[in-house]
């Protein structure tokens, strides 16, 4: 993981542009101070988001789970089964009893629309910091 005077990139999936301003503007530019800013890249395909993540260019995925033809769950799924470093991934759902497809999806975390701006920049920060390595004890 960066430290927090690095910037982490966020790829943002959705079909729609509306939904991938939304989920940006709740996260906003610094999640947590102790993570550091972040930058967004905006995936409207699954093939941008392949390519994103082939290429290593991604620390978080925020995936929409509604986004069509192919939502971000299954998108979730082949990720983490088929890229061997996969970045974590967090969900966003429009409803909230949809946090089980999540789960099978294997993302590592799931925001609730309407998004609350706390309650996502909180969620995107837990998840990067979990990613961080850990110093060795000695």
């Amino acid at each position: 993981m960066n430290s927090p005077s690095e910037t982490t990139t966020v790829l943002v999936f959705s079909h729609r542009s509306e939904v991938r301003e939304a989920i940006i503007n709740a996260v906003g530019r610094r999640p947590a101070a102790d993570v550091g800013r972040v930058s967004y890249v905006e995936a409207a395909t699954i093939a941008e988001v392949l390519t994103e993540v082939d290429a290593g260019r991604v620390d978080l995925a925020i995936l929409d789970g509604e986004a069509q033809p192919t939502g971000g769950m299954g998108l979730s799924r082949q990720l983490k089964n088929e890229i061997a470093h996969c970045p974590p991934v967090i969900i966003a759902v429009r409803r909230r009893d949809d946090r089980w497809l999540a789960v099978w999806s294997q993302a590592d975390a799931v925001i609730v629309h309407p998004l609350d701006p706390l309650i996502a920049a909180e969620t995107v920060a837990e998840v990067l910091r979990t990613r961080r390595p850990q110093a060795a004890n000695g």
